[in-house]
């Protein structure tokens, strides 16, 4: 056996067979399992807090938007609950039928959805990633190993409990849904050099881990970016609208990839909304940094940088641009965002359509906050990431995105001449 691949082989070997059994495994019982796991984790809440409590406790150094991430509540505890029945809400993604033809020589070939088969989750911070990527890779037929940030390893091992509950109650086998059994860094590496044994590496985080991830694997990854996301105010814009999406977009929750990090505001409009963005802003206890065009309205600001405008803040701290119209505002976005989601305040649907097909982010929204960004809120039950490359589906990854496809051929006894 490769050494490389000792350290996970453990868990991979049982991944791999459960992968087979699951693939293969009836919608009602994958819906037992997240119906039972759910109930779980409403009956395990108490111990569930209590772990994460613990890791808090332990938690030393880490920034406000960090802590935010890390902290679980009776609501949010609640909410894992929700996405994982949700998710047995949804149709199967596994066998759909996603295209059908007939050849002249009478072969009838289908494109059949199917499983991917063992999928490597590495995140940081968010105990209930675990939940959300344990939920959405069952219901799509695959099985997973997780490996969650030390920070959450106690909350992510006491909602991993609730995930085997389910298992156990739909009779499909534990090694479905595994989790790291180490904290070491070295477990990573040996996933990402797993080839053979993982099928596909997601990864969830920062920059950081995001980065390693792409320049060691050697297992296909699908593709995460930070979340630089802008809201750009149209002239045209409804100024209480963009006053209420603005807010929500950026201070909602200020560490989630979808926040809102810098502002773009046409210079047609900045003179009378802009004063009155940054006073609502200010006021839930944000900070700024504008560039030359918007201090000159606002010279009590603090300067930007160029650097501030490729920084993904994940903090209370909006980077503010005064721009000259649609094509400006892409270029900025072009120079500096990460392809993950773009917003534009627009009454002018001939500037949101400009606008939109102009992007090339994952996801474009119109008089919409950012923070929409979620599986949850695009009806996916849940999310594992927000993809972002160019050689797969893009956007927040949800059970079709968990899904490959063959094809199955019917013929009436044709022979190739």
């Amino acid at each position: 056996m490769n050494l490389i691949a000792d350290p996970i082989a453990a868990l991979a070997s049982p991944a791999r067979a459960a992968a087979g059994q699951l693939a293969r495994a009836d919608r009602p019982s994958k819906d037992r399992a997240l119906l039972a796991a759910a109930a779980s984790l409403r009956a395990k809440a108490g111990t569930i807090l209590a772990a994460n409590a613990a890791d808090l406790a332990a938690a030393t150094g880490l920034t406000g938007s960090f802590l935010d991430r890390l902290t679980l509540n009776p609501a949010r505890v609640e909410a894992m609950a929700v996405g994982l029945e949700e998710i047995a809400a949804l149709p199967d993604p596994v066998g759909r039928v996603l295209s059908e033809w007939t050849r002249p020589n009478g072969l009838v070939i289908r494109r059949v959805a199917q499983p991917l088969g063992v999928i490597g989750m590495i995140y940081e911070s968010r105990p209930n990633v675990t939940a959300d990527a344990a939920g959405l890779c069952l219901k799509a037929g695959s099985a997973v190993i997780l490996r969650g940030g030390s920070e959450g390893a106690r909350s992510a091992a006491a909602i991993h409990a609730c995930i085997l509950d389910g298992l156990r109650a739909a009779g499909l086998p534990e090694g479905a849904v595994q989790i790291a059994p180490t904290q070491d860094r070295a477990f990573v590496g040996a996933m990402l050099r797993a080839a053979g044994l993982i099928d596909l590496i997601i990864p969830r985080g920062g920059k950081g881990l995001v980065t390693r991830v792409m320049e060691e694997a050697r297992v296909p990854v699908l593709a995460h970016a930070e979340g630089l996301c802008h809201t750009y105010i149209h002239a045209s814009a409804d100024p209480e609208m963009a006053r209420a999406i603005l807010a929500n977009a950026k201070m909602r929750r200020t560490g989630v990839c979808g926040a809102t990090e810098t502002l773009l505001i046409d210079a047609a409009i900045a003179p009378s909304l802009l004063p009155l963005l940054v006073a609502d802003l200010a006021a839930l206890g944000c900070s700024f940094r504008a560039d030359a065009r918007a201090l000159a309205l606002m010279p009590a600001l603090p300067p930007a940088t160029e650097a501030d405008f490729s920084t993904e803040w994940l903090d209370a701290i909006l980077s503010v641009k005064v721009v000259d119209g649609v094509d400006e505002a892409l270029a900025h976005i072009r120079r500096h965002g990460s392809e993950h989601t773009e917003c534009i305040v627009a009454e002018d649907s001939a500037a949101a359509e400009a606008f939109l097909n102009g992007i090339d982010s994952a996801v474009g929204l119109w008089n919409a906050s950012t923070q929409f960004c979620d599986g949850g809120e695009f009806g996916f039950g849940a999310e594992i990431g927000i993809a972002t490359g160019r050689l797969h589906a893009r956007g927040p990854v949800g059970l079709e995105q968990l899904c490959t496809y063959r094809y199955r051929i019917t013929g009436t006894g044709q022979t190739r001449p």
